[in-house]
């Protein structure tokens, strides 16, 4: 396989290296399939490749006691791709859970699927049910897998959610407020997104995690996801430990 992983690790900070940590990151990991064409090789070894950034990104994350981590592995958009970029897709789920899950347990990291699992192929639904279930007692970083997922999707799942409360009796309209809705999304429980970094330079959500991120710092790296390095992510922790966050108000919080 093409791996860049020796010649792309670095030393890492620690924790203690930064003024201010988020508790939570989330990721749109873009640029697989221009890294793929820039180095002439197919669009399936790029994703391999992105996974290999995925693994180290989640380990420093780990390390550095980050609460949680929000990656946008396969949205609803991404089943317009061709059948051949869609199965590699699809068989890269099987072949990380396989070659990572005794790691990730062994690091306390808890593992949850962000998304509608029940529209995704049987193997790839069975995996991540047991990734679920094996990780649910850890209490480490929060490991969050956008796979079949959509923003708006998850908004409107989580508006029907309330509407059979309110129909059921067990709740009022009167009682649906910002904190109602967020414990219907996929990520109830969690603090929202403090960080939100996309690679590739492109500058949009992209349909992810839309409620999560109202008040999160962007960061919009031009580096492509397979060439993106520990050293690059502890650069975007620390410029996000340099920004003023004020949600609103004057005072930067």
């Amino acid at each position: 396989m093409w791996t860049f992983s020796k010649l792309r690790r670095r030393s890492a900070l620690k924790r203690d290296d930064f003024t201010r940590l988020p508790r939570h990151v989330a990721i749109i990991m873009d640029g697989n399939g221009r890294w793929a064409k820039k180095h002439r090789l197919s669009i399936s070894t790029g994703h391999r490749q992105g996974t290999e950034t995925l693994r180290e990104i989640i380990r420093h994350t780990s390390d550095l006691g980050i609460e949680a981590l929000s990656i946008y592995a396969f949205s609803t958009e991404n089943w317009n791709r061709s059948r051949e970029e869609v199965a590699a897709l699809m068989q890269l789920i099987l072949d990380f859970f396989a070659s990572e899950i005794d790691e990730l347990d062994a690091r306390n990291v808890r593992i949850l699927i962000l998304g509608d699992k029940a529209g995704l192929p049987d193997k790839q639904r069975e995996v991540l049910v047991q990734a679920e279930d094996r990780t649910c007692g850890n209490t480490g970083l929060k490991l969050n897998i956008a796979l079949n997922y959509g923003g708006r999707a998850e908004l409107a799942r989580a508006a029907r959610e309330l509407a059979l409360l309110v129909q059921s009796g067990e709740i009022t309209p009167a009682m649906i407020d910002e904190r109602a809705m967020a414990d219907h999304l996929y990520t109830h429980g969690q603090p929202d997104v403090d960080l939100l970094i996309r690679t590739s330079g492109e500058m949009r959500l992209s349909n992810f995690m839309l409620y999560q991120c109202a008040y999160a710092e962007f960061l919009f790296p031009t580096v492509l996801w397979p060439d993106f390095t520990v050293a690059d992510y502890d650069e975007a922790l620390r410029a996000y430990g340099g920004r003023e966050r004020r949600f609103g108000g004057r005072t930067p919080r």
